[in-house]
């Protein structure tokens, strides 16, 4: 391949030179518009985004191989407080632990389901000794589950939490971890034994994928209507929550302020209309993520998956979402920085609190978390989504002194929002 001819290499930089300079000035023209446009392209300035904790401490966890801190974001200023008790290496060894035993836990739920359907279809002795070991197997890895996230639960607390809560300015805590410790349930760390050394007992816990996503949550809705969405297409295997919670949603919200979308009317084109109309949604459905692709990750409604991208591609006004399925609040593990989450992607389309889920949950605790958390949001009738982080907070303790030994039926469960 021939050189290119050197006036022709000069016409090529002279052209992008004049481009580079076009922009520059397109930008400053903008800029000079007025002061709402003083900052066009301009990242934001930290003054403007301290306001967005109140009296409150949001906690930016940083790990990298050479130190570990956490950056305290208050309304007075940003302080670093060391971590010396956290480790990268060790962080990425119980991340990769704890994924893999999610994955062995919802492996065996999917042998149960096999199996039972086989025993149903062709009932024989060993088709009900098969259905009978899978649900052993299942058991077991929910057991080895338990113990060891208890395990990282304490961990995190000695690591991380407690010398966070020990320095914030008050109760109301965020959490802004990084890298791959966004895998594990930071607002849940604690030794869960009753001595009150948790999170749950000393904070108001919540989670942000960013310090400018919870300045611009502040923003109070202007529109759609003050009423619940509440989605629940057909599912396979089918979930029983999903009547249960649909039932809870008409008993405490009259008819004009509950829209339900079930079935086959589910689907992607509807329910994003409906988003458009409603400041208030649930979903009762299956989630899922690609750990590798988090983007195409979502929720299975009737005709598909409505997608993070899906959904990050539309702008809503929206003051409440609980995501009742699996792995909504689950990101990447490439790129595990950039927070491609379902529940991250819903509070960045416009919805200020997201509740989601860190892993797959089973009926009866999505159920049970649902009950303890409606009935602390909805007065007379009407939801107040300002008391989400207090309600989420309210129900996690109550779950969690219910079964304090099975972690895996409340952790997961997650509050994103002011």
């Amino acid at each position: 391949m021939s050189a290119e001819p050197p006036g022709r290499r000069g016409s090529a930089v002279d052209r992008q030179l004049a481009r580079a300079r076009e922009w520059d000035e397109l930008v400053a023209r903008v800029r000079s518009l007025g002061p709402g446009f003083a900052d066009f392209l301009r990242p934001p300035r930290l003054e403007s985004l301290l306001p967005a904790v109140g009296t409150g401490t949001l906690a930016m966890v940083n790990v990298t191989g050479r130190r570990c801190d956490a950056l305290l974001v208050e309304a007075s200023g940003v302080r670093t407080l060391p971590l010396p008790d956290l480790d990268a290496q060790e962080v990425g060894e119980r991340v990769a632990g704890h994924i893999g035993r999610l994955g062995e836990v919802d492996d065996a739920a999917a042998r149960v389901r096999r199996t039972e359907r086989r025993a149903l279809a062709r009932p024989s002795f060993g088709s009900f000794h098969d259905h009978h070991t899978a649900k052993r197997q299942l058991r077991a890895a929910e057991e080895d589950l338990d113990a060891r996230l208890l395990d990282d639960l304490r961990w995190l607390w000695e690591a991380v939490a407690a010398p966070v809560l020990r320095a914030a300015a008050s109760h109301r805590v965020w959490w802004c971890p990084t890298g791959p410790l966004g895998f594990l349930p930071l607002h849940a760390a604690g030794h869960h034994d009753g001595s009150g050394r948790s999170v749950l007992d000393r904070a108001v816990p919540s989670s942000v994928p960013t310090l400018r996503a919870l300045a611009r949550a502040r923003t109070e809705p202007s529109g759609g209507a003050d009423r619940m969405l509440a989605v629940a297409p057909a599912a396979d295997p089918p979930l029983p929550q999903a009547a249960a919670e649909l039932d809870l949603l008409r008993r405490l919200l009259p008819p004009d302020r509950l829209t339900v979308v079930e079935g086959a009317d589910a689907t992607r084109e509807r329910v994003l209309c409906e988003l458009r109309d409603h400041r208030w949604a649930h979903f009762s459905c299956h989630g899922r993520q690609s750990l590798l692709d988090p983007s195409h990750g979502g929720l299975l409604l009737a005709d598909g998956v409505l997608t993070v991208a899906e959904l990050g591609a539309h702008r809503f006004d929206g003051g409440f979402a609980f995501l009742s399925a699996c792995m909504t609040a689950t990101g990447g593990i490439e790129l595990a920085d950039e927070v491609v989450t379902l529940g991250a992607g819903l509070h960045y389309a416009g919805f200020r609190h997201v509740l989601a889920t860190l892993w797959s949950v089973d009926a009866e605790a999505a159920s049970a978390f649902a009950a303890e958390l409606f009935p602390a949001l909805v007065t007379a009738g009407r939801l107040d989504p300002a008391r989400t982080a207090d309600a989420a907070a309210g129900a996690l303790r109550r779950l969690r002194d219910a079964e304090p030994e099975r972690p895996s039926r409340w952790a997961a469960f997650t509050h994103t929002g002011p």
